[in-house]
């Protein structure tokens, strides 16, 4: 009997994995777009972060409205949603390259929006299919393998789309990587449209029982919230300033790295985190979250402080995908190299910190995962921030808001996920 009833979660886990793609792919365009808009219109570090600051931001005002829409209409119909808004979020994008810079992150604003209802729609669902605990932390951990595909392919993708002239960084030339991104828009509007998926929220709305409490009133969940927050703006900020940093040559010791090898080092950092949560899945049903956070958390801080004391003139040699597509190595500050190993660490983060966060909230799960959702916005805000200090100080400063990021993920790993609240019946 179980057996089959595992066996009939196939598909269903499967169209979640699928999303989780779409997912990275289309949060995944600012970090190279943004060097697009420093060319074609002249923007600072802190404008060609509001690429990633309009896509996240939009999660703070959707993230409750896409819970309530989970648990009113359930899963598929609010994937089904998602789809299409994502669809016209891309679409507007592509008239940016005759439009504008307000119309690019207008495109990012309404894309963000339909990223954040998949996100609702994906984590608690594969946590529901794994039955919670370390078999749904080791789903999520198998869905973030492909979220880390498609996040390798976009920098390299749109970086050899750009080509090795600065001056010819358009959003024009970009193009194809918004037609590809429309196109899984599009076949997976119709795959999932005659899928059947579970409901589990929709039973639970049908009894029609108005909960005495709320997800906040656990501590465990709220400050996991809060790592949620940071976590995001960690795993934005690194790649997008490290490629930044590749292709300013001011910066980084009047290197001249040209803008496929700088997606491509880009690239190797999301390459890792799909390493990390292969690795993460095999590991994640004989490790706790709370030790994998532990460990991850500890390890970046490591690597970002190497980056850090690390001489910018230090070189090291990285493999990497050339202008022509051929395979080779190229010089790198050690430095980024660092930034780049980062990937291993905060590939199982987001598994681990839900996992962690919603781990005893039963019924309040749903509701959760709306909540988790708006705090994803740290996506925008950390990195923000972060281009402002970049602006005013140099990138290798602005680099201490990643540091004091992690720290908190250490200490939400060591105290603060512990489950203060089990008075509060969840049933």
């Amino acid at each position: 009997m179980e057996s089959t009833k595992q066996k009939s979660y196939v598909l269903p886990i499967a169209m979640m994995f699928a999303l989780f793609a779409m997912i990275s792919f289309v949060t995944g365009l600012p970090q190279p777009f943004g060097a697009i808009v420093q060319n074609e219109f002249g923007a600072s570090n802190f404008e060609a972060t509001l690429g990633f600051f309009a896509n996240f931001i939009a999660y703070a005002f959707m993230g409750i409205p896409a819970g309530m829409l989970l648990q009113k209409i359930g899963y598929k119909k609010t994937a089904l949603i998602a789809i299409v808004v994502g669809f016209i979020g891309v679409g507007i994008q592509v008239l940016s390259s005759k439009m504008g810079f307000a119309t690019y992150v207008a495109g990012a604003f309404v894309s963000g929006f339909s990223m954040c209802m998949l996100n609702t729609v994906v984590n608690p669902m594969l946590n529901t299919l794994g039955g919670g605990g370390k078999k749904g932390n080791q789903l999520i951990q198998m869905g973030g393998s492909l979220n880390s595909v498609s996040a390798t392919i976009v920098p390299v993708l749109v970086g050899y789309l750009m080509g090795t002239v600065v001056e010819e960084r358009t959003i024009a030339k970009a193009l194809p990587a918004l037609y590809i991104a429309m196109a899984i828009f599009a076949v997976a509007f119709l795959v999932l449209f005659i899928m059947n998926i579970p409901e589990p929220s929709l039973e639970k709305a049908n009894n029609n029982v108005k909960n005495e409490h709320s997800p906040l009133a656990f501590r465990h969940f709220k400050l996991g919230a809060l790592a949620i927050f940071v976590y995001v703006g960690i795993e934005v900020g690194i790649p997008h300033f490290a490629g930044l940093f590749m292709m300013t040559p001011e910066a980084s010791g009047g290197l001249a790295i040209d803008s496929t090898i700088a997606g491509s080092v880009v690239g190797t950092y999301w390459f890792l985190m799909l390493i990390g949560r292969l690795v993460g899945a095999s590991l994640g049903a004989k490790f706790t979250s709370k030790a994998m956070l532990t460990v991850a958390s500890s390890v970046g801080i490591l690597f970002i402080i190497l980056a850090f004391i690390c001489p910018i003139t230090t070189m090291v040699s990285m493999p990497v995908f050339k202008s022509d597509i051929s395979f080779g190595v190229a010089e790198v500050p050690i430095s980024i190299m660092f930034m780049a190993l980062c990937g291993l660490c905060t590939s199982i983060m987001w598994g681990g910190i839900f996992n962690l966060a919603v781990e005893g909230l039963g019924k309040y799960t749903e509701a959760a995962s709306g909540i988790f959702m708006v705090l994803v916005c740290g996506g925008g805000i950390l990195p923000l921030i972060q281009g402002q200090i970049a602006d005013m100080s140099g990138f290798m400063t602005s680099y201490a808001v990643i540091l004091i990021a992690l720290a908190y993920l250490l200490f939400y790993a060591l105290v603060g996920c512990k489950n203060v609240n089990k008075d509060i019946p969840v049933e």
